[in-house]
């Protein structure tokens, strides 16, 4: 168990935490939650004790260990991916340290009867027990596992880390943290950098995770399907659901209005005893009375709302000017770089008022293609846009492209008509910039505010062709929702990049599938789309395990064909597991006694020599683990076929 107690942090103008506690159990499945800025990165940091300056206590258990993961990091070196990976296994190799440590030691002394030697071979024989016990939880089919499932090739393990972006970089790091097992796993916006496919996979990776896990993100599904918690963060102090998102919400509603309806209860109470008390309080013969009414509403504990933020962008799209009927069309239009091809010939036609949503793995060539689109890129074949289309385009780094040192309102009036330079006080009111917030400079601004300003800008021109490249980037839920409910209400042609499955849902009427160098048009909603893909490997999966029979054969026939079979499998299985487990039984026998006369070499026989037995030590080591990786193998094996 992980507590923090009376945690107090201030930072300039306003008080992060209040106070605060909460207790972290070994098998929770925590989401925290509230507003950019709310304080969600800087508990995490806490946590993981990159954050000092805070008072209160934190109480973590000696022997467990936590690990966390950041939004952002840079990275050196020259590393490999896997060489890089295996580097999570620093417990491993820390054993493994301790035990060339002690061998060579061993090696060097002569005192063989002395008390010291014989402790130190018995320090020898127990650092060797662990580091074979390691062995067979690290290793490198693990880390394929785990590479696989974020989304990296077998090709890209021994390709240098350099080659990759920023963002398949942080892939790596999570694999080295979700590799490296922590008691306490932190992580602050993990699927940041993933595709979908890569979301879903780390969603059942960490349902059956062994260990607590704390998470910050802005993907309500992930939060839905991986969290039995809610933490909300809100002005200062934290409110413990035991729920996931959605749930967390109704329960929220449910509460404020349970405490409002309380406290109108109680204030009707308190009305009518003040009248009472005001009206007799001179009358002798009431004193009394009116005492015990004064003493009740003395002690009465009153209840108190707790004050919310409520403060939220608000916009809609200026109305699209009238555009053709087809908005863009592509005759064989393809990509490459060099000799890699991103993606072969396709021909697609968008018309008017369509709503498309690009999907696939990082890579595949959605940004790309809305590069192509935009003539951003030379590629091969031929798109053209339509008759009067006026496309608005908001990049994947659009925040990138701001002017650092303009301030907030010179951004907007830069590119502002005549029409709507007199609106950008209003405007940037609704999107939160409001008072003194108008003059920061956008070097100092978050990510998030950042990200609001640059949709902002999008507003001035009236278009009627949308382009979204990842723009819930850095928004928080609120902001998304009126992000979506914007673009619900936009009556122009909207192509949007995302990997976030609630915001798609319900938003498009059109998929392009980015998948082995081709786009796939389907008219499918999202949630179809995933669930026709998850049948379609769950088939390729089924057809792997089994052969199809030579004979059609009837179902009560094949079902006892199979379950002979079955049996016949499982009685193989644990005759060899029972075999396997006598092996290893006599090898630890003979470890232990080479290892009786490594500790007292002076009573060695003379055909005996002391580098025989040690050779012989070392070979029996070899075998033990050999056995061992074996018996796990076959273990995993019958649960398998159970």
């Amino acid at each position: 168990m992980f507590s923090v107690s009376n945690l107090y942090v201030e930072f300039p103008g306003r008080i992060l935490f209040n106070k605060i506690s909460l207790l972290i159990n070994s098998r929770d499945r925590i989401g925290l939650t509230g507003r950019n800025g709310a304080g969600k990165s800087t508990l995490l940091k806490i946590l993981a004790g990159i954050e000092k300056s805070y008072t209160g206590n934190l109480a973590f258990p000696k022997d467990k260990t936590f690990g966390y993961l950041v939004q952002e990091r840079s990275f050196k070196g020259t590393d490999t991916v896997l060489n890089e990976s295996l580097k999570a296994f620093s417990e491993l190799n820390e054993w493994k340290n301790r035990a060339a440590t002690l061998g060579n030691e061993i090696a060097t002394r002569d005192d063989f009867e002395s008390q010291s030697y014989i402790e130190l071979a018995d320090r020898l024989h127990t650092v060797n027990e662990r580091v074979l016990f390691l062995e067979t939880i690290y290793n490198e089919a693990s880390v394929e596992k785990v590479l696989k499932g974020l989304g990296f090739s077998r090709s890209d393990f021994d390709r240098p880390l350099s080659e990759f972006s920023g963002g398949w970089q942080m892939r790596v790091e999570l694999a080295k943290l979700l590799l490296s097992k922590p008691d306490l796993l932190l992580l602050d916006e993990p699927t940041n950098h993933l595709d979908i496919d890569s979301i879903q996979w780390l969603e059942k990776y960490l349902i059956d995770y062994p260990g607590a896990v704390v998470l910050v993100s802005h993907d309500r599904i992930l939060l839905d399907k991986v969290t039995n918690r809610t933490i909300e963060i809100e002005l200062g102090r934290v409110y413990d659901y035991p729920a996931s998102y959605s749930r967390y919400l109704t329960m929220r509603e449910e509460r404020l209005q349970q405490a409002l309806a309380e406290k109108k209860n109680q204030e009707k109470v308190i009305q009518a005893n003040e009248k009472l008390i005001e009206r007799f309080r001179y009358k002798n013969t009431k004193a009394k009375m009116v005492q015990s009414r004064i003493k009740m509403l003395d002690k009465m504990e009153r209840v108190e709302i707790e004050e919310s933020d409520k403060s939220s962008i608000n916009f809609r799209f200026r109305p699209a000017p009238d555009s053709g009927k087809i908005v863009t069309e592509a005759a064989g239009a393809s990509k490459t770089y060099g000799s890699h091809l991103v993606f072969g010939p396709t021909d697609f036609i968008i018309a008017k008022n369509e709503r498309i949503a690009f999907i696939g793995k990082n890579g595949e060539g959605k940004t790309t293609l809305v590069k192509m689109i935009q003539n951003e890129i030379d590629f091969d074949g031929n798109i053209k846009l339509g008759h009067n289309v006026k496309s608005g385009y908001f990049a994947q780094n659009q925040i990138e492209n701001l002017d650092k040192e303009l301030t907030v309102f010179e951004t907007l009036e830069e590119i502002a008509d005549s029409e709507m330079r007199p609106k950008l006080r209003g405007l940037l009111g609704n999107f939160l910039f409001s008072g003194e917030d108008i003059d920061k400079k956008v070097s100092v601004l978050s990510g998030g505010e950042k990200t609001r300003l640059a949709l902002a800008r999008m507003l001035l021109l009236p278009v009627n062709f949308l382009i979204l490249d990842e723009p819930t980037n850095h928004l928080d839920m609120a902001a998304k929702d009126v992000l979506k409910q914007a673009l619900l209400h936009f009556n122009g042609t909207l192509i949007i990049v995302s990997h976030d499955r609630h915001f798609l849902s319900g938003l498009t009427s059109r998929i392009f599938e980015f998948r082995n160098k081709r786009i796939l048009q389907h008219h499918f909603s999202i949630e179809e789309l995933l669930e026709f893909n998850n049948k379609r490997l769950e088939e390729d999966q089924r057809k792997k395990k089994t052969e199809k029979p030579e004979k059609s054969l009837s179902n009560n026939k094949q079902q006892y064909i199979e379950n002979k079979e079955r049996t016949k499998l499982l009685r193989k299985l644990e005759k060899s597991i029972a075999q396997c487990e006598d092996e290893i039984s006599k090898t630890e026998n003979t470890i232990a006694a080479l290892e009786e006369k490594l500790s007292r070499p002076d009573n060695l026989e003379e055909h005996d020599s002391f580098d025989e037995i040690s050779k012989n030590h070392s070979l029996e080591n070899e075998k033990l683990k050999k056995l061992m990786l074996t018996w796990e193998e076959l273990q995993l094996e019958l649960e398998n076929n159970k």
